[in-house]
């Protein structure tokens, strides 16, 4: 008997085997597919019917990556403070969701005090152009000495003189739409819808603090690593379902049978009911929820930002894929009442995000399982999850 093992063709690997005996020769062929083939993400718009995103896209690797293109660079994203360039003529360089959609970007502010995002590419030969934050009246890349203005226009380059149809206006730097909100920076990098209209409902309920008055506190602000898809963290963040099964300190201040849930066009909202006696918000007259015992506002943006507002101030959560079953979670602090964030604030959330790492990891090594193919919602508890998955089919389909 003899085995042969052949590569080739779109079909993928290809296993022969030939029996020669005195009869003939029999030859045996098995086909494997190249990838996965998972089905069309259709999410009934009605939740009493709908079932949930399947199993294997937060298995497989093929839409893992997909989501790069069709879902984070057509979404915004959330890169900082607008203090980061306090002062005119300065630079500051990040990159955009470092570890997934890795884009050099960079703000600058004129000496108009106009704060803009460009890229902080080189229109040269591809060199990063600015490496660390500073005071900067013009753009020098530091490879070949092309030169720029603060808004991104091409000035001057070295040894170009006898080039023809130079410059053009790819040779400018490319630049990004820019928001702004409580002090905060959002760019996008092909937007597919305007982040004003979540600034608007957002402001709606919270536009009556003073955001001049958050104090960005980086010795309570931290990195969590959680060994899950990105999309189950969301999942989990945005649903109340199980706080009284697994946050049993949070369930104790909190009304579980008023929690409620509000889903706008590219957010929702979570607004969590205190029980009498609780900390909670003093609202103006004329506000939403006026008459209310409100303990906190969980706002999810998608796909991957939160703003987690409490009486004591403000937890921005920022989720980053790193790989299919690995996210990190950036818990960035910022606060209003120091008194009121001494009583304790610290210590629960970091209890409540420890809780949810549990269950999250363990879903994801549930969504394993050859006998789990998804789930259905509770129509009363989940609409949260069912706007994500929505959302998420309709970017994913509709690129």
């Amino acid at each position: 008997m003899m085995m042969e093992r052949e590569a080739g063709g779109s079909a993928g690997a290809r296993i022969s085997r030939r029996f020669m005996h005195s009869f003939g020769v029999i030859l045996i062929l098995v086909v494997y597919p190249s990838k996965p083939i998972m089905s069309p993400l259709n999410i009934d718009p009605n939740i009493k019917r709908a079932t949930t995103l399947p199993a294997s896209f937060y298995r497989d690797s093929h839409v893992f990556e997909s989501l790069r293109e069709k879902v984070f660079a057509r979404s915004w994203q959330w890169i900082g403070q607008e203090s980061q360039v306090g002062l005119s003529e300065s630079v500051y360089p990040l990159t955009l969701l470092d570890g997934y959609l890795d884009e050099p970007l960079l703000l600058t502010k004129d000496s108009e005090e106009q704060v803009r995002c460009l890229s902080n590419v080189c229109t040269h030969r591809g060199a990063l152009l600015c490496m660390n934050p500073g005071r900067a009246k013009k753009l020098v890349c530091q490879y070949h000495g092309r030169r720029f203005a603060l808004d991104g226009q091409f000035e001057h380059m070295p040894e170009f003189g006898e080039a023809e149809n130079f410059p053009r206006d790819c040779d400018n730097l490319p630049g990004l739409e820019l928001r702004k909100w409580f002090g905060f920076l959002f760019t996008s990098l092909a937007p597919a819808f305007d982040f004003q209209q979540v600034i608007d409902v957002m402001q709606k309920r919270v536009g009556f603090l003073d955001h001049t008055k958050f104090r960005f506190a980086p010795e309570f602000s931290r990195d969590y690593l959680v060994n899950s898809h990105w999309a189950l963290y969301c999942d989990n963040y945005l649903e109340g379902f199980h706080i009284p099964f697994v946050h049993k300190d949070l369930n104790a201040v909190l009304d579980y049978g008023t929690y409620k849930t509000v889903v706008y066009d590219h957010c929702n909202l979570q607004i969590g009911y205190g029980k009498p006696g609780s900390d909670c918000f003093e609202l103006p007259n004329g506000h939403p929820d006026t008459g209310k015992i409100v303990s906190a506002w969980y706002y999810w943006v998608f796909p991957n930002m939160m703003f987690n507002f409490y009486p004591w101030g403000l937890s921005v959560n920022i989720v980053k894929p790193l790989a299919i079953g690995r996210t990190r979670v950036s818990f960035l602090t910022y606060i209003l009442d120091e008194e009121r964030y001494k009583q304790g604030a610290d210590v629960m959330t970091d209890k409540v995000e420890r809780e949810d790492e549990f269950v999250v990891e363990a879903v994801q090594k549930g969504i394993r399982s050859r006998f789990y193919p998804g789930g259905r919602f509770s129509p009363t508890r989940e609409k949260g999850v069912h706007h994500f998955h929505s959302l998420l089919a309709k970017f994913v389909e509709n690129t």
